[in-house]
């Protein structure tokens, strides 16, 4: 018998989607300026030049390159247009 919501019972969203790597291979594409929150409430800005499955590298004027754990990043919003 199916589940009460209409789905097939057992059915599971997509364990990955691969929209992120899509979404952060853009910005560095693009250097698109980016404001980071981190979980501390801490903000940083800068372009994304790497990610990978752990860590993404925001590139700053003027300060030191960050390599930020993504489990730290609370959301990561755009820069101005």
């Amino acid at each position: 018998m199916g589940s009460k919501s209409g789905g097939k019972s057992g059915t599971r969203a997509p364990e990955h989607t691969f929209e992120e790597s899509k979404y952060l291979k853009r910005l560095i594409e693009n250097s698109t300026p980016v404001r980071v929150r981190l979980s501390n409430n801490e903000e940083v800005s800068g372009v994304v030049e790497y990610y990978d499955a752990s860590f993404i590298r925001i590139t700053r004027t003027g300060q030191p390159n960050l390599f930020i754990f993504k489990h730290d990043i609370k959301y990561l919003v755009e820069e101005g247009s």
